[in-house]
């Protein structure tokens, strides 16, 4: 059987090479007597709305240069189930099927079908609870009055009130900052808070 080999870490990962997960595979599929046909890679999240290594195999599935795709695991194709699913919906389509190697993934066969939508709805249900924990983290920092995101730039917030000394609108001045004008007014509101707090007044 012609297979194609993905692989795929994040650029956060260190520990980690696409070359490590390309060996792991061939090994695979040379075990089972596949021929590689083909083989892609990427370096980026899961979520990541662009993989040109993936791109291409979708791309090259649709033209039928091969008849399966053989992964790690299926966290290397994607973290939402509907992506995976959406994407298993398309392989099929093409006569291509979607084979794991550290995972009882392999859509050749009835039990692999099954086992691959278990294990798409247990990969979308951590995502949701990573969401939900992340969430609650940020408005317990909230409720601590931490301030979230990154601090301003200094030069940007002397930028911003030289112009409004020019009598710029907030508009204009977003223009030439690269802000939004809500950023802006934002950033000015922040500097007026802190010029108060400086000179002793707490008062709103």
């Amino acid at each position: 059987m012609k297979v194609a080999l993905y692989a795929r870490v994040s650029r956060h990962d260190k520990e980690q090479t696409n070359e490590n997960q390309l060996l792991k595979l061939r090994a695979f599929a040379s075990a089972r007597g596949y021929e590689v046909i083909a083989e892609y890679s990427d370096e980026a999240s899961g979520a990541a709305p662009l993989r040109p290594g993936l791109e291409r195999l979708v791309k090259d599935a649709y033209a039928h240069r091969f008849a399966a795709i053989v992964v790690v695991r299926l966290d290397r194709l994607a973290r939402s189930a509907r992506h995976l699913l959406n994407m298993l919906s398309d392989l099929q389509a093409y006569g291509v099927d979607l084979i794991c190697s550290d995972q009882p993934v392999d859509t050749t066969s009835p039990t692999g079908k099954l086992l691959f939508t278990m294990l798409s709805a247990v990969s979308e249900f951590e995502l949701e609870l990573i969401r939900e924990r992340t969430m609650d983290g940020l408005e317990r920092a909230r409720s601590q009055g931490k301030r979230l995101g990154r601090p301003p730039k200094p030069e940007m917030m002397e930028k911003i009130l030289e112009l409004q000394a020019q009598g710029l609108s907030l508009r204009q001045i977003g223009r030439q900052v690269g802000l939004s004008h809500q950023a802006v007014k934002q950033r000015l509101r922040r500097a007026r808070v802190q010029k108060r707090e400086g000179n002793g007044d707490v008062s709103s």
